[in-house]
């Protein structure tokens, strides 16, 4: 990608000055003594999880991110690198950061894997491959193959590993390998099997707009082949097969970074096309400011897939800029308008995937009882929706996210049937339906209509408050049959620091502290109080539940606590403790409902469970078959889990509902 950025990053770039290293770090990269760098801070309470920090998006612990580089796969093993300041919120000094992952969705970020001053030249966007034939003669022992990646600016360099891509060494003191003529960037290399060679194709603006395609046997020295001009075409470019309508018919695919593409042929050497005007395969803002660029596809893929992976330029927060989209995988199918690529999220989303509902025939009104989502609540979360939209009357249908009690909302996903439109984007109806799949993350909104055929990526900085998560299918000017709906919550990606992502716990996030110093266990949570009563509330409500965990006092004088059916402002709940001055309460603001007194030892774990059905409370201690507190109160029906520490410091743990 380009060094000069758009006049809607120069805030981005501002934000440097508000990201702070650790002192013990380098100010500045560039010491062989020290590669790989890895200058983050240790990940603390709350890491992960600010407000519109993605949960299922990769993003960098700390510092900028912008274009994705050599996405592969090696030995079971997904490997993202990409653009990376780590040490600042803007861009500047690029490194190539590195992440890997064992099934495309979640994502462990490693140490730098190149480094300025470490290996030489710009190290800006490029492309990597595994030699698993051993063309280049780079491999070193008989453990693994050499991973070889392409960057520079103005000419290409080569650094490779042989280590699994723990480290990378500068090939040739980093000669560049080829030199376009002009201002070039962003190689991108794939193996043409037909030829058996290898292919680079790499952006220049020699006499316009376009790319040089070289070819190599080795992967280290290159032949000029062909060029393809194209006034469209600006840097980032990507080149693929795709078979048509799944047959043994295959096409080529080019795209440039702002997801412009054509479709023809390559014959190893010269990419060919009929098309004079290219489609865009996401609707989204396609620039460098905006929200989806730089897209590239996997390399070494198995089943031979090509999934594609982008930089979202608009998502921020106080210590990280920038993260990568959901990974789609890629089709090239038939329409009455031509052939399109189409987009759909690749099938290991359902290892997120948890608690599911489903519905069919049902018919939406501009009365909100028709809403089948209602009484629902998602922060993270999977939606498709399939509207019957030749019989309907509605003048635009959909979906509205993040909805609230006064009924406002934060984002209004809408087909209009006249335009024909969804998201403000063309979208014809399939056989009379309309498709619309949703994935919604606290920064992120992606949108696939019709199996894929349009696709849209945008930034959307959701409301973050428990009073803002409701969701409704609506029709406005008319109804609308919903054919059918899918509804999933979509499990965080990153590694526990809450009791809702813990793996003793099902309860869904995000999780906020009301009070009190809270404290991630490895699965559950200490909080502390210096009086008083301290919560942390989680995202998720309930009517009619079993709540269990195994709660610690910790000090004497302390209770450790379950709360539940809890208002977002705690003016109401229901909390049922342990409580070493020796009894269990269950107790709402203003009344103690019932005690049960027994020794409770400061430092013993006790297990607590709450059966409420209706207004019938019952309070279990240690898996007794009797409960020790069964009363009925009907204050308050339905509201949040969440955990309550009193007087000292506590610990829950294991906290889960069903």
């Amino acid at each position: 990608m380009r060094r000069a950025s758009p006049p809607r990053l120069v805030l981005i770039l501002l934000a440097t000055l508000a990201f702070l290293v650790p002192a013990a770090s380098p100010a500045f990269a560039g010491d062989p003594a020290d590669y790989p760098e890895y200058p983050y801070p240790t990940t603390s309470e709350g890491a992960y999880d600010e407000p519109y920090r993605g949960q299922f998006h990769f993003s960098p612990r700390g510092g900028w991110m912008n274009d994705p580089n050599a996405p592969l796969y090696y030995k079971g093993t997904y490997h993202l690198f990409f653009q990376h300041n780590p040490h600042g919120l803007g861009w500047d000094t690029m490194h190539w950061g590195h992440a890997t992952s064992p099934d495309l969705v979640h994502w462990t970020q490693q140490p730098i894997a190149l480094e300025p001053g470490v290996h030489p030249g710009d190290l800006w966007s490029g492309a990597g491959v595994v030699d698993k034939d051993g063309t280049s003669g780079l491999k070193a022992g008989k453990k693994d193959d050499p991973i070889v990646v392409f960057t520079g600016t103005n000419g290409v360099t080569v650094n490779y590993s042989t280590d699994g891509a723990k480290t990378f060494k500068s090939y040739d003191n980093g000669r560049k390998v080829v030199t376009p003529g002009g201002e070039s960037r962003d190689p991108k290399v794939f193996w043409h099997k037909a030829t058996r060679k290898w292919v680079m194709v790499v952006w220049s603006n020699e006499g316009g707009n376009g790319v040089n395609v070289y070819t190599s046997p080795n992967l280290l020295d290159w032949t000029f082949a062909s060029r393809f001009a194209a006034d469209w075409l600006f840097e980032c470019p990507d080149m693929y097969p795709l078979p048509l309508d799944g047959g043994r018919t295959v096409k080529w695919v080019l795209n440039d970074a702002s997801m412009e593409y054509v479709v023809g042929d390559f014959d190893g050497t010269r990419f060919t096309t009929t098309w004079t005007t290219p489609q865009r395969m996401d609707k989204g803002r396609n620039d460098p400011g905006g929200t989806v660029y730089a897209p590239l596809t996997f390399n070494n893929m198995p089943g031979d897939r090509i999934v594609q992976i982008a930089w979202q330029p608009g998502n921020r927060g106080g210590s990280w800029t920038g993260n990568a989209s959901f990974p789609a995988q890629l089709g090239l199918r038939t329409f009455p308008e031509g052939m399109r690529v189409v987009r759909n999220p690749v099938r290991e989303i359902s290892k997120i995937r948890g608690k599911g509902r489903s519905w069919s025939q049902r018919t939406i009104t501009a009365s909100p009882d028709s809403n089948p989502l209602a009484g629902i609540a998602g922060d993270t979360y999977e939606i498709t929706a399939e509207f019957d939209a030749a019989g309907a009357t509605a003048s635009e249908f959909g979906l509205l996210l993040h909805t609230r009690a006064d009924g406002s909302y934060d984002r209004k996903v809408a087909y209009d049937r006249a335009a024909q439109t969804l998201y403000g984007a063309p979208l014809a109806p399939r056989n009379g339906r309309v498709t619309m799949r949703v994935l919604v993350d606290r920064g992120q909104l992606e949108i696939f209509g019709n199996d894929g055929v349009l696709s849209y990526t945008d930034n959307v900085n959701f409301t973050a408050g428990p009073g803002s998560r409701g969701i409704s299918v609506y029709a406005a000017g008319g109804e609308v049959r919903l054919v059918s709906l899918k509804y999933h919550d979509l499990e965080r990606i990153w590694p526990p620091s809450t009791p809702g992502t813990n793996p003793g716990s099902n309860l869904a996030g995000p999780w906020r502290p009301v009070g009190g110093t809270w404290t991630s266990l490895a699965d559950g949570k200490t909080g502390t109080t210096p009086g008083g009563n301290a919560f942390y509330l989680s995202g998720q409500t309930g009517s009619d539940f079993t709540y269990e965990g195994d709660l610690r006092p910790d000090a004497p004088g302390a209770a450790a606590a379950l709360t539940f059916r809890a208002s977002a402002d705690l003016a109401m709940h229901y909390t049922a403790n342990v409580d070493t001055g020796g009894f269990v309460r269950l107790w709402r603001p203003g009344a103690v409902l019932g005690d049960y007194h027994t020794t409770i030892t400061p430092g013993t774990s006790y297990h607590l469970k709450v059966v409420a059905t209706g207004p019938r409370i019952q309070v279990y201690l240690e898996n007794g078959a009797e409960p020790v507190i069964d009363v009925t109160d009907t204050a308050t029906a339905s509201g949040y889990f969440g955990l309550n520490v009193w007087n000292s410091t506590g610990t829950i743990r294991n906290a889960t509902v069903s």
